[in-house]
């Protein structure tokens, strides 16, 4: 592995406070707008730099509700009504037979939808950095333009170090009471990536490879 990308640390999107922030905030302007002028909208957007991926998508889960519940598995009223008043620019099968409705929100600013018999099993936010998730063995990586990559198993159970796909090599330790890290090292051992999985999964596009590390310390990658 050749490619070279600057260091970052990838954290997961905490989709629950946001979205419920969002809606309550919608909520109070609306009532507002009666008796006043509306004020300006605020918009969301990420100028942070990341990894530029070369991959395309695939998948990994059986079909059914995930069992662990992490941030990036909840969602809110507000969350869901945002959904229902938007339409998703791009729906995409995933490898366990769900679909991910994919909405764009902003500048490098996406939510999908883990969609199953019309049930949402899952949502992922990408806000300044990509998403992950571990739904039952199938890892989902949500990036920050909008791709979805979906993949089942291959998962190792930190702590510990572990080779991954493309070359990348990841060392799992255990932080805190009840979270995880992963430092991404490259072929020269130094670390190109860190990801924290602290009560909630994260993910990471590493230039093509699509790495997860669940709230749980499972760590999984796939190109």
């Amino acid at each position: 592995m050749t490619t070279r990308r600057t260091r970052r640390t990838a954290r997961s999107a905490g989709l629950v406070a946001v979205a419920a922030a969002a809606a309550l905030s919608l909520t109070a302007c609306q009532g507002g707008a009666k008796d006043a002028a509306t004020g300006p909208e605020k918009s969301a957007s990420s100028s942070t730099p990341r990894p530029t991926g070369n991959g395309d998508v695939s998948s990994d889960a059986k079909v059914g509700v995930p069992t662990g519940r992490s941030a990036a598995q909840h969602t809110t009223s507000g969350a869901a009504s945002t959904a229902r008043t938007a339409s998703p620019v791009r729906t995409q099968t995933l490898v366990d037979g769900s679909k991910a409705e994919i909405y764009e929100r902003g500048a490098q600013h996406y939510l999908a939808k883990i969609v199953h018999g019309g049930e949402v099993l899952a949502t992922l936010e990408t806000n300044q950095h990509d998403a992950g998730l571990d739904a039952n063995d199938m890892f989902v990586v949500l990036t920050l333009d909008g791709r979805v990559h979906s993949w089942m198993g291959g998962g190792h159970q930190g702590p510990g170090t572990f080779k991954l796909a493309g070359g990348w090599t990841a060392k799992v330790t255990k932080i805190g009471g009840a979270g995880y890290r992963a430092q991404i090292l490259g072929n020269d051992g130094a670390v190109d990536a860190t990801l924290d999985a602290n009560q909630h999964d994260a993910g990471l596009d590493a230039n093509g490879v699509y790495i997860v590390l669940s709230f749980g310390g499972v760590i999984s990658a796939h190109m």
